[in-house]
């Protein structure tokens, strides 16, 4: 396996058989050595053969400036999803990779970030959540770093989001549902939405995952009646409009939703109407 391009001591690029680019990671990998040269087989920790050339290019790029042991133990973290989850996206090494050394990052210069969907995601993605509390001890034993427990949520988003498959017409459907909840949530309340505000994104976000499992018929069961209640009575507005997303959804993809995805819903709702009645004075 010869070297054709060498990004830092520990990480290489080559051209297999195929002719196409694999990125090949080991300690000292390139140490004294220069384009052309054979590697030593025995330096080999991982070879990434992704079968998308785009990522293999935002790979080396990524690999150029981070640290060996964060993406290791991001591989690891990976490895450990797939065995739990199934087949994930090849774009989780880089999208993960890059998040967990941006949060390790903060961390270490004392800004974290707090994550307003980690309620949410704990209760709608329990595997994906306890992945992420793992993930949270594996970088605490391997790199020192203690992120809190917020990260556990952003990564479980992540392999969420890996989850999906590109392949099919149903990334496109996503799209389709989100746009007419929102279109939906818009007209009926009389909102003009922020893009840029934080409940907005809040709400595109779970929008995305709802429109997910709505189409992939995951079931979200009914947990407690009496939040459901309180969420009612607090909401109704928002409650009410979620009520009638659910009966267009039913009539037009054939999926009832659990009381329990409408209170989600009209949380999500009740932030973005509170956003945009403060907003314009109403």
């Amino acid at each position: 396996m010869k070297i054709a391009k060498i990004l830092n001591n520990n990480v290489v690029v080559v051209i297999n058989e195929q002719q196409r680019e694999q990125v090949v990671m080991g300690r000292g990998l390139a140490f004294m050595k220069k384009t052309g040269d054979e590697l030593d087989d025995s330096k080999i920790e991982k070879i990434f053969a992704l079968q998308n050339d785009e990522l293999v290019t935002h790979l080396t790029e990524l690999l150029s400036h981070i640290p060996m042991e964060v993406m290791t133990t991001c591989d690891q973290i990976i490895s450990l999803a797939r065995s739990r989850l199934g087949k994930l996206q090849e774009n989780l090494y880089i999208a993960l990779t890059d998040h967990c050394n941006f949060a390790i990052e903060r961390q270490k210069q004392g800004i974290p970030i707090s994550n307003a969907l980690l309620w949410e995601t704990r209760r709608l993605y329990p595997k994906e959540y306890a992945l992420g509390l793992e993930a949270l001890e594996m970088i605490d034993v391997r790199l020192g770093v203690r992120l809190p427990v917020d990260e556990a949520g952003f990564i479980a988003l992540h392999l969420v989001n890996a989850q999906l498959n590109g392949e099919m017409a149903e990334v496109t459907q996503i799209t389709k549902v989100m746009q007419e909840i929102l279109h939906m949530v818009k007209y009926q309340l009389c909102l003009e939405y922020n893009e840029e505000s934080l409940s907005y994104q809040r709400f595109v976000t779970h929008l995305k995952f709802f429109s997910q499992r709505m189409l992939s018929r995951s079931v979200v069961p009914d947990d407690d009646l009496m939040l459901h209640v309180a969420v009612k009575e607090n909401y109704p507005k928002a409650w009410a409009c979620a009520e009638k997303i659910s009966t267009y959804l039913t009539a037009h993809y054939q999926r009832e939703l659990s009381t329990e995805e409408i209170m989600y819903l009209s949380i999500n709702i009740e932030r973005v109407r509170k956003e945009s009645r403060s907003a314009d004075g109403r």
